[in-house]
């Protein structure tokens, strides 16, 4: 199978893996009687990046082969995922779990694991292309793509999926034994976590850097990817990449109660429109724009530099949280909800995707998998775990759980989110000043 091939399939089912949970997790939860605890199982997923991408990414520069090591990942977060799965199984259908710490505990295994996979992906995709002759910039984008593909197929699947009375189907229509509000969601991600466990281990090898003679002990650990602190310019991205990684998370969390909520309210026309009952379904159109913003990358980081594009995705995260405060599922509302989707791809991609390609270009090739790490313990640690218990707490102060809905003042809660990534977005404008190229 041609090169770029493989890795394309390999990043469709690494987020294929998040897609079938991440943003509709928390209409499950809700029925699970964990609602009130939807922001932590959000942080979650910042806490264990905050050290187990760096942990892993020591791993992967030092002692074990990348591909190899994304293999195991997967294999223990797709198992501990599918632990979840069973505990709701054991449950029952709309029932609240039997034992909530449990659940909580084995979900925090699997993202433990699942969490440095992704920057262990980019890791395999980056020595793959160079081993092999080919250009980073160029040519890992339309790879990276495929990524944000098996997203939205897991999302629209899990949307559409229907498991009752021992029956399967798929179905538009409102249909509370849907994926999307089911512990069955769980099961699709574990299942598709192993399937890539076993696919890791029929890619290209990676081989490890060879050992420096006299090193020291940092070295040894792969804690000198610490040192890009010491750079002005790395110091600066690393802080705003937590900064602006506050925002990651908040539309993943919120956004399907919120669309979803509307059904909670007296508004026939709104409570039984299209898009109050498909809330992962509209969500997706999220990642359809960021498949297209993908591939527009190369051309906008080769024209304008690295913080152009950074200050282009701060400021779509303003119109992100905007958009959603004054729209509605009903027409013409609904297009504001859209409008808000299609700016998620700039806000997503051109800081997530241009910020690893931006840390491979800068630091040296014995502590790339470290650094990627680090970049991922800033945004997707640090910043996000912060971001969403800010978050959560925000909403838990406008919001309350209603019949199954979260009602109440979402508008400033939206608007209060879209106000912060304004002020990181003039921040940033101001002091960060890369060399020009």
């Amino acid at each position: 199978m041609n090169l770029k091939v493989r890795l394309a399939v390999m990043n469709f089912l690494e987020f294929a893996v998040w897609g079938a949970y991440l943003t509709c997790m928390g209409n499950y939860l809700g029925v699970a009687g964990l609602g009130p605890q939807i922001a932590w199982f959000y942080a979650i997923q910042g806490i264990v990046s905050i050290f187990m991408p760096t942990i892993m990414g020591i791993v992967a520069d030092k002692y074990v082969q990348p591909q190899r090591l994304l293999g195991l990942c997967h294999l223990a977060a797709g198992a501990a995922m599918l632990g979840c799965w069973w505990m709701g199984v054991q449950a029952g259908f709309g029932q609240e779990l039997d034992n909530k710490s449990a659940f909580i505990a084995v979900y925090a295994i699997s993202v433990a694991f699942f969490m440095p996979s992704i920057a262990l992906a980019n890791t395999v995709a980056f020595s793959t292309l160079k081993k092999n002759g080919f250009d980073t910039v160029k040519d890992f984008p339309p790879i990276r793509v495929l990524g944000t593909v098996g997203f939205i197929a897991t999302m629209w699947f899990v949307n559409c999926a229907v498991w009752e009375d021992g029956s399967f189907s798929f179905t538009l229509e409102e249909n509370l034994h849907k994926f999307q509000y089911t512990y069955m969601q769980f099961f699709v991600s574990g299942f598709l976590s192993l399937v890539l466990c076993a696919y890791c281990f029929t890619l290209p090898e990676c081989r490890l850097e060879s050992e420096k003679k006299c090193v020291s002990l940092a070295e040894q650990l792969g804690l000198n990817a610490f040192k890009l602190f010491k750079k002005k310019k790395m110091a600066l991205f690393f802080i705003f990449s937590a900064l602006l990684g506050m925002c990651l998370q908040v539309t993943n969390g919120y956004a399907g109660p919120f669309i979803t909520s509307f059904k909670g309210i007296a508004d026939e026309a709104i409570a039984n429109s299209f898009a109050a009952n498909n809330a992962t379904l509209l969500s997706s159109i999220s990642q359809v724009s960021e498949a297209l913003c993908i591939l527009m990358i190369p051309f906008f980081l080769k024209r304008f530099g690295i913080k152009i594009v950074m200050l282009m995705s701060m400021f779509a995260w303003v119109f992100r949280f905007g958009l959603f405060g004054i729209g509605n599922p009903a027409m013409p509302g609904v297009l504001l909800f859209i409008l808000s989707c299609i700016v998620y791809g700039v806000a997503f991609d051109f800081f997530n995707v241009s910020g690893g390609i931006f840390v491979d270009q800068e630091c040296e090739s014995d502590i790339k998998a470290s650094a990627q790490g680090l970049f991922m313990m800033m945004t997707n640690g640090i910043g996000a775990t912060v971001g969403t218990l800010t978050a959560g707490e925000i909403v838990n102060s406008y919001c309350s759980w209603q019949d199954g809905y979260l009602l109440g003042d979402w508008q400033t809660c939206w608007f209060i989110f879209a106000g912060f990534a304004l002020v990181v977005g003039i921040s940033f404008a101001l002091v960060f000043k890369p060399e020009s190229k």
